[in-house]
């Protein structure tokens, strides 16, 4: 395919860089995406946090973690989920129903891709109480988060390693596209990477088409198209089998 010299705006707040459109939906066979921030509207972190009145002290690491200013995203999710000891695991709860919301076009960007044979991925820094909840509400196929520890009804500080290991960082999260690519028997050029911060970049470097949703400015930079008005489903623009 041809490629664009440097990044053009498709359309309003649509900017692409690194190819021409149109492409084929159904070339590609995968697409993985973040939860936080981009499948959802909020930082589940943060929020739990404000159960503890500490949202502002999380909130500031997140946001530090998520602009790529802190690089050791493992130690910067150990600092936050330390600050969330004590709380009830109500908490939990409460932020699922009451705070997370899908953002817009993530139900029908999945479709689509559903539709078109797609195999879906969420690879989330954030945690299984909320991913698995939104991997079964979108109908995903595969979900990777990490795990809070929680003791007689409150949460611990702490996180419990899986069969895969401690925590679903930035390198988690490339590894795990490129075993699912080996699993499926495709390239990582036929796979879709979507996210909105630095702890995306690993994954997104290696896909065939990086997606930034709404993203930091690093992340932004780096992307092939980059969604930065409107929702999750202005990525079908740049197909022309959608």
């Amino acid at each position: 395919m041809s490629v664009a010299a440097s990044p053009r705006e498709l359309a309003p707040g649509l900017v692409i860089q690194g190819f021409e459109p149109p492409l084929r939906l159904s070339d590609f066979k995968l697409i993985a995406f973040d939860m936080d921030s981009t499948l959802i509207n909020i930082e589940c972190v943060d929020e739990i946090a404000d159960a503890a009145g500490r949202k502002a002290e999380v909130a500031a690491i997140t946001a530090a973690a998520m602009r790529g200013e802190i690089t050791d995203y493992k130690d910067s999710l150990r600092r936050r989920v330390a600050l969330l000891q004590g709380v009830p695991a109500s908490a939990l709860e409460e932020v699922y129903t009451q705070r997370l919301q899908l953002n817009p076009g993530a139900e029908a960007l999945v479709r689509a891709c559903r539709a078109a044979g797609l195999k879906t991925l969420l690879v989330s820094g954030g945690f299984t109480f909320f991913a698995d909840r939104v991997a079964a509400r979108l109908q995903l196929d595969e979900a990777r988060s990490n795990l809070l520890e929680i003791v007689d009804g409150q949460l611990t500080g702490r996180m419990v390693d899986q069969p895969w290991g401690d925590i679903c960082d930035g390198e988690e999260k490339r590894r795990t596209l490129l075993a699912t690519c080996a699993r499926l028997g495709i390239a990582p050029a036929q796979a879709i990477a979507m996210g909105d911060g630095a702890n995306d970049l690993p994954m997104m470097g290696v896909a065939g088409l990086s997606v930034a949703h709404h993203a930091k400015p690093a992340v932004r930079a780096q992307a092939m198209v980059a969604i930065d008005d409107g929702g999750l489903d202005r990525l079908l623009d740049v197909f022309r089998d959608r």
